[in-house]
């Protein structure tokens, strides 16, 4: 147990060295604590939610407990108009948010660092095939494709997944192709070409921990594209009616005429957590930036 132990701490340890954050970066470290924020409140939310977000509510009068305003009847941030509770929705949306986002960041990093990796390292036909489709990917219009994929498949958060995945690893392709580019003429990865080592290994011990930080600064970005996708596709009525996201808050504001019933309370909670996240990865990316690029803060 304590060799398993020590091995998974060093692998840790490896792995936290090789996304070098920027810990001295205070927006790098901001952007950190507002994820960690709406991560407890994604995983405790049945602990901090005080309704289930789908029920129906009724007054001790057996009234449609409707368009309450904030403190009203014990509602800390009011009701819908078909007596939904919206603090409870407004937590359950930070969990649509968080799935979405990091499951749309991992496929995009994921995909775009295998495809960058292997056009830079191999080049040749290899390159030119990979880098072809990244150029098709580039010309296909995103949010109307995300749209077509949610209007023809059944409606679901996995179809903003799935669009992302399908389209937005280009960028991390192009950036990660050139990082590798450098790397391949290295002196070390030339020695160990020399020493018989295989291209795998050589990839996963000396070029992938290389461009791991680029891969998490385009991760980052993904996350708030995601979430800022579904919020999107919800509010246009596309989004999956049977899950409570941010997006589908400002829906289902927007439907009922919360701006001219003055229902602020309504629909600028989840507007300012859209914002907060998306500022969140702006901020670890800009620490990113400053790491990777140091020449740019001179």
């Amino acid at each position: 147990m304590r060799e398993i132990a020590s091995s998974l701490s060093g692998g840790l340890g490896r792995f936290a060295r090789a996304l070098k954050f920027p810990v001295r970066d205070p927006f790098a470290i901001a952007g950190v604590l507002i994820y960690v924020v709406f991560i407890l409140a994604a995983i405790f939310a049945p602990d901090i939610a005080t309704h289930d977000p789908n029920e129906i509510l009724y007054s001790a009068s057996y009234d449609l407990a409707a368009d309450l305003h904030p403190g009203q009847d014990g509602f800390i941030l009011g009701t819908t108009s078909l007596g939904r509770d919206i603090f409870s929705q407004l937590v359950y949306g930070s969990r649509s948010a968080l799935v979405i986002g990091l499951t749309a960041a991992f496929m995009v990093v994921l995909i775009g660092s295998l495809v960058g990796i292997l056009a830079g390292y191999f080049g040749g036909w290899v390159d030119t095939i990979l880098m072809r489709l990244a150029d098709i990917a580039f010309g296909i219009p995103f949010l109307p494709f995300v749209i077509v994929i949610a209007a023809f498949l059944e409606p679901s958060i996995w179809n903003v997944v799935i669009a992302m995945a399908l389209v937005l690893w280009r960028d991390t392709a192009r950036v990660i192709r050139s990082q590798v580019l450098t790397l391949r003429t290295r002196g070390y990865v030339e020695a160990a070409r020399i020493s018989g080592s295989s291209s795998l290994k050589i990839i996963a011990r000396h070029v992938a921990p290389n461009v791991l930080p680029l891969s998490f600064l385009y991760g980052s970005i993904a996350i708030g594209w995601a979430i800022l996708t579904e919020a999107s596709i919800s509010f246009l009525g596309f989004g999956d009616p049977n899950s409570i996201s941010w997006g589908y808050m400002l829906q289902d504001a927007f439907a009922s005429q919360a701006l001219a019933k003055q229902a602020y309370y309504w629909f600028i909670p989840p507007g300012l957590c859209i914002i907060l996240v998306v500022s969140a990865g702006f901020f670890v990316t800009r620490g990113y930036e400053n790491l990777l690029f140091p020449k740019l803060s001179r």
